[in-house]
């Protein structure tokens, strides 16, 4: 899975009268989903229906979804679906339903489930996931435009950069580009800025900065 929920929302549609209400939460074990799903039953305890579906862990070993008396296939399914396209981990989506007298079929079923799914996750805030490295790079003050221009023609985030005898850059590099930001550094630079690189960790960029996981 490579996205990550960093805030759950809410979302609602009505079709044919009937309102779908979407809520969507973080939970990162199979016990925290329950738990979820028993508290917005209960919240919503004048509801037809509250059907849910949920994916947890980095490969999405965990998943579940509940129909809850509406027509087998009809909701826990396409809320799941939804989900497992988003590719969005510890997630769990609970659509609940106040019927408004008529029925919509098996394919409006669907429909209107995906849709409520749909809004509910427009409504959150989904980043990627990316794996990454900590770099400090040492080099003259002459050198800080280009590296700073090397930083953002790769688009890789920016930490802090500290001023001293000479300028420190504190970089998160994605794994996937670690090789050729070394190389271009080091071609830019004819080998005279210093690379520390440090731990790895996972990391999401959140309106251009980096939140480590």
């Amino acid at each position: 899975m490579k996205n990550i929920l960093f805030k759950g929302g809410s979302g609602e549609i009505v079709e044919k009268k009937s309102r779908f209400i979407a809520t969507v939460l973080n939970v990162t074990s199979e016990e925290e989903a329950q738990s979820e799903i028993a508290r917005l039953k209960k919240q919503y305890w004048d509801a037809r229906h509250n059907c849910y579906a949920y994916v947890i862990g980095d490969t999405g070993e965990f998943t579940r979804c509940s129909d809850d008396g509406e027509p087998s296939g009809t909701a826990g399914r396409p809320i799941l679906d939804i989900l497992r396209r988003a590719e969005v981990q510890n997630c769990l989506v609970v659509v609940t339903r106040y019927f408004g007298g008529t029925l919509l079929g098996t394919g409006g079923l669907v429909r209107a489930y995906s849709q409520a799914t749909q809004a509910g996750l427009a409504a959150s805030v989904i980043c990627e996931k990316q794996r990454g490295i900590f770099l400090d790079i040492s080099c003259d003050y002459s050198a800080l435009g280009k590296m700073q221009y090397i930083s953002a023609q790769m688009q890789v985030p920016v930490l802090d950069t500290i001023y001293e005898d000479s300028v420190i850059i504190k970089l998160m590099v994605p794994l996937a580009l670690k090789d050729s930001l070394t190389k271009k550094i080091a071609d830019e630079t004819g080998g005279s800025a210093g690379l520390s690189f440090g731990d790895e960790a996972d990391f999401i960029l959140l309106d251009n900065k980096v939140e480590i996981l």
